[in-house]
């Protein structure tokens, strides 16, 4: 049994900022300091847990590159806890899990299906993973309000995230 964390291995999040007042906003990344993936050595099977409360902003983004400049230590206590508190609500909901389905080599990776448990809901997942300069790396856009999960509006919703987030999960490709 595989088994990874924040200390090998890395989970980014992305939004994109939409609304009128877009302009005024950031596109974010952000990371999770606290998860434990678990896959099975002989079926490929994944398990892996996350938890929401330990979401911490990394930096903005500008046309896709960081800005570690943008944002004072203030501005990212204030995203961190909308993140936390109002958008995912993790005292109520302190656990994310994904717990794979279907896994199927396909050339150099993996088809990967699976069910995602989030915000008290329950969805099917499809992602592929893919080798990338010595680790195997997974993208999949998770789409808030199919987990009853409202984006984060300010402004009488002139500004505001755009409801699918870029999750990035990279692991050590063990030889």
């Amino acid at each position: 049994m595989a088994r990874y964390d924040a200390y090998n291995s890395e989970c980014l999040l992305f939004s994109f900022k939409d609304g009128l007042l877009a302009r005024l906003a950031h596109d974010l990344k952000l990371q999770v300091e606290r998860f434990s993936i678990e896959v099975d050595d002989t079926t490929h099977q994944i398990k892996a847990t996350f938890d929401p409360s330990s979401i911490q902003v990394v930096c903005a983004q500008i046309d896709g590159r960081d800005d570690p400049s943008t944002l004072s230590r203030g501005d990212k206590k204030k995203i961190y806890d909308n993140v936390t508190k109002d958008v995912l609500r993790s005292r109520k909901h302190p656990e994310i899990r994904f717990d794979s389905t279907n896994v199927v080599e396909r050339g150099e990776g993996f088809a990967v299906e699976g069910t995602l448990q989030m915000y008290g809901k329950s969805r099917n997942i499809q992602t592929s993973v893919r080798s990338d300069r010595g680790r195997w790396l997974a993208e999949v856009n998770i789409h808030q309000p199919d987990f009853g999960i409202k984006p984060y509006t300010a402004a009488l919703g002139a500004l505001k995230v755009k409801p699918d987030v870029l999750v990035r999960v990279s692991v050590p490709r063990e030889s």
